[in-house]
């Protein structure tokens, strides 16, 4: 796409470090990241930099205020990662239920091949999933989850319209919806400290089962990890971590009733060609005149 665009030059940096792009950007008009971060220091020397393309919807490594006081633009890719996070997260439920990592490790002798008469393994039809968040992914994850023949329950207190089918039930508060929970699954923004804590943690079943595939830090990971230990919950599903890449050993790493991913739910074969498409368009369109406002972070810019 950027070598068909007429009067686009680019240059292409492969590394994820910010000093990887420094000196370039001093005569860029256009930045496109994918992880790498961006802080203000090397937004002072972006002296054309008139818009920045984020690979992603995220942007918590972007100094949005450098960008705002610069009225640099910041636009992320709008809905390309649903359907893997929400198949990423359908397939941690079914793992985490089924004691996947516990059966593989029975099958190479780190365990034993009697593993398979514990019956710890368990059925997700029946259970009941609470999505604490109902944009884009907990929608696409309740249709997955309702194939498997499981109740959903949704908490979000920012939704806009009352919920059509008449099989989902809406909790008045989180706190109702932990306690009747099998199963709970993310799907909110990080907005400062955890939602998740020692108080919520200790409300759940003993045989239930947390999924986390949106912010490192919305679990307190320690409480989480103790939890787990003493047996109180029955296993979690973690794709995102507060440190990232965590340091070994973490809270989790000796932990067989914990299925970890390394961020990667929204990192499909396919979702990664849609990002990077929508990430190179968003450039162009915005060059062109013709961005869509809701893919805009920060619409004062313009």
């Amino acid at each position: 796409l950027l070598k068909k665009a007429k009067g686009v030059t680019f240059d292409y940096i492969e590394e994820v470090s910010e000093d990887s792009y420094a000196s370039l950007i001093s005569k860029a008009d256009g930045l496109i990241l994918r992880t790498q971060p961006l802080n203000s220091k090397v937004i002072k020397t972006a002296y054309r930099l008139k818009v920045v393309s984020r690979h992603g919807v995220g942007y918590d490594a972007i100094d949005l205020e450098a960008l705002n006081q610069r009225k640099i633009t910041l636009l992320i890719v709008g809905d390309v990662n649903s359907q893997s996070v929400a198949e990423h997260t359908m397939m941690m439920i079914l793992c985490t239920f089924k004691r996947l990592l516990r059966c593989d490790l029975a099958c190479r002798g780190t365990l034993p091949w009697s593993y398979r008469n514990s019956l710890e393994a368990q059925e997700v039809a029946g259970k009941r999933l609470l999505l604490v968040g109902y944009g884009r992914i907990g929608k696409k994850l309740a249709k997955m989850a309702m194939a498997f023949e499981m109740k959903i329950s949704i908490f979000d207190p920012y939704l806009e319209k009352s919920v059509e089918n008449q099989e989902i039930t809406v909790e008045s508060s989180l706190w109702n919806g932990i306690e009747k929970a099998d199963c709970i699954s993310l799907h909110v923004p990080y907005t400062g400290s955890p939602i998740f804590g020692r108080a919520e943690i200790m409300k759940m079943r003993a045989s239930s089962i947390l999924i986390n595939t949106a912010r490192g830090g919305l679990v307190d990971d320690g409480e989480l990890a103790l939890a787990l230990k003493k047996g109180q919950i029955g296993g979690v599903g973690i794709d995102v971590f507060s440190e990232e890449p965590p340091v070994v050993p973490h809270a989790y790493s000796d932990l067989d009733n914990a299925i970890l991913t390394p961020h990667m739910a929204g990192l499909s074969l396919e979702c990664a060609e849609r990002m990077a498409v929508a990430s190179v368009n968003n450039i162009l369109d915005f060059f062109n005149g013709n961005i869509n406002p809701s893919l805009i972070v920060n619409a004062n810019s313009l």
